[in-house]
């Protein structure tokens, strides 16, 4: 199975501090990997994987403001849709622009959808539903017009999050500071529940910033930025609960599993995938309100940090989320499956005509067709790029950019791309018949004898 992961750009994958869809990405390529999946992480040229990394950006647009966003994720898309056939399966996590290419490609392209930024982005999504395979991570940000193949929750890496049975006194607001994520609702739970609010993310929004928030720092409000995964365990551990006083319908909430992780209860306003994630009483509590969650901060105490974490072990591992998406993999491959993709590359054909037909083949790094022979017609092979080693009964020739070679019929013969790289060869067959059925397979690497 190869997979091409499609990160967006504006953040490294992973990212150093924010970045969830990025986070995201690469938390499920990693785990691919260690699964033997081969995985290509389509990036920026600074992102860090196990699997094979291909970059044209090189970093991330919000972080260097030398990169002009939209011509370098046009760049980036268009350099993954222009080597699609080299893939069984395209993962597309960069939103609805690369399902513009999905229909110049025969490789199937999954979306998961990462929300809906606005209702506008839909008719997008809507023009290539039934083509393309769509993935939800919540069944709250699930649209009616839409078909999806499944429901899947992020997981995370609960390694990166220790369990803090002992919490300090402060309440924590940990997100994007944006009116969307109620960092001004957040401050008035904080003041009327007489608790220290620690707020960290990064500022979207600067205006909102500068008028909700900035007048409110000092002894009880303390704005600590953008923090790293170090930070950001420690603050997350400590924190007697987390406030989610979103103000929008959340499509999922990694902040909201990420606490728990820590042993740490959240308070949620009752908004989109939230009741997905909480169960009130057992690992935190859903308000309606900011009078709400005030009364909730008194009924905090009651809650047993050590379920929190059980709860998040339980349903939000990357485990469960690698294998998950493995599943829908298989389901789509299997649905789409090409009679001109093979273990070792893939080919296009180029001519067929009764006395003659011409294929294009690609061959992997590292990968070999059969040891096989025709009965039924003769091959000639001229290499495009890269370089094979052909065995032609029993002898080792070499062959590079531009050289041919005749394969006679009966003769037993093979190609082999011993290099790194991938190579690409063209077949010429004469005879009287081109049918699959004339290869006669003598050895074969992956048990089609």
């Amino acid at each position: 199975m190869r997979i091409a992961m499609l990160a967006p750009i504006a953040w490294r994958t992973p990212p150093r501090h924010y970045g969830p869809w990025e986070s995201v990405v690469s938390l499920l390529t990693e785990g691919l990997v260690a699964k033997g999946v081969d995985v290509t992480l389509f990036a920026t040229a600074d992102s860090r994987t196990k699997g094979t990394l291909h970059a044209v950006c090189k970093s991330g647009y919000e972080e260097s403001n030398k990169i002009e966003p939209k011509v370098w994720e046009c760049l980036h898309i268009s350099e993954l849709f222009e080597r699609a056939d080299e893939y069984d399966l395209i993962h597309n996590h960069f939103d609805f622009a690369p399902l513009a290419y999905s229909g110049l490609v025969t490789t199937p392209v999954l979306t998961t959808i990462h929300g809906f930024s606005s209702p506008r982005i839909l008719p997008v999504y809507e023009k290539y539903n039934g083509r393309a395979f769509y993935v939800a991570i919540s069944e709250a940000d699930r649209s009616p017009k839409l078909d999806y193949t499944a429901t899947i929750h992020h997981g995370i890496d609960l390694n990166d999050f220790i369990f803090e049975p002992d919490p300090e006194d402060y309440l924590l607001f940990f997100g994007r500071i944006h009116p969307d994520k109620g960092a001004k609702e957040a401050i008035a739970i904080a003041r009327a529940a007489g608790r220290k609010l620690i707020m960290a993310g990064i500022i979207q929004d600067k205006n909102y910033y500068e008028l909700e928030v900035e007048p409110y720092l000092g002894a009880d409000v303390d704005y600590v930025g953008s923090v790293g995964p170090e930070q950001r365990n420690a603050l997350l551990g400590k924190a007697y609960a987390l406030l989610h006083s979103i103000n929008f319908n959340e499509p999922f909430g990694l902040s909201v599993v990420e606490a728990m992780s820590c042993g740490t209860p959240v308070i949620a306003f009752n908004r989109g995938s939230m009741p997905e994630l909480i169960r009130p009483g057992l690992n935190g509590f859903l308000v309606a309100n900011i009078e709400e969650a005030v009364a909730a901060v008194k009924e905090i105490f009651r809650i047993d940090r050590a379920a929190c974490r059980k709860f998040a072990e339980e349903n939000f591992s990357k485990e469960r989320m690698v294998d998950d998406y493995l599943k829908v993999y298989e389901q789509i491959i299997s649905r789409t499956k090409r009679e001109d993709h093979r273990p070792w590359g893939y080919y296009t054909v180029l001519a067929d005509e009764p006395d003659h037909r011409v294929k294009r083949i690609h061959v992997y790094a590292g990968k070999r067709l059969s040891l096989q022979k025709h009965r039924h017609r003769a091959e000639r092979w001229t290499m495009v790029y890269g370089e094979g080693v052909v065995t032609l009964n029993g002898r080792q020739i070499r062959l590079e950019k531009g050289e041919s070679i005749d394969i006679p019929r009966e003769a037993v013969h093979r190609m082999e791309n011993q290099t790194s790289e991938n190579m690409a060869f063209i077949e010429m067959q004469l005879g009287d018949y081109f049918g699959e059925n004339d290869i006669v397979r003598l050895e074969d690497d992956f048990g089609r004898t």
